[in-house]
């Protein structure tokens, strides 16, 4: 009785090892963080910082203004690698490295 009972229950546990497996690859878009590598603009130097203490109205108003335009361009190299380093990773394949191959 006890040996009809284990065949029936071997039985059983090979007919479950016999069937075939279903593997299913699904590819999940996550989104992963990414150290930038964006080299930051040096700072120019900033014409009113040497001007002397006895420069006269004209000249500071002039080291003013010229540094108006070199911090605008300055502030524009900032926001190009600030928005460099925003931009989404482009993979080089459609499917960003995955296969979606199944194995039996």
């Amino acid at each position: 009785m006890k040996t009809a009972i284990f065949l029936i229950a071997a039985c059983a546990l090979l007919a479950g090892c016999a069937t075939k497996k279903h593997v299913e690859t699904q590819r999940v878009a996550v989104p992963v963080p990414v150290e930038c590598k964006e080299p930051a603009p040096a700072r120019p130097v900033m014409p009113t910082e040497s001007l002397s203490t006895t420069a006269t109205l004209d000249q500071f108003a002039q080291a003013a203004m010229a540094e108006i335009e070199r911090r605008e361009g300055y502030e524009g190299e900032l926001v190009t690698a600030l928005e460099n380093c925003r931009n989404p990773i482009n993979p080089c394949r459609q499917d960003g490295g995955t296969t979606l191959s199944t194995s039996p």
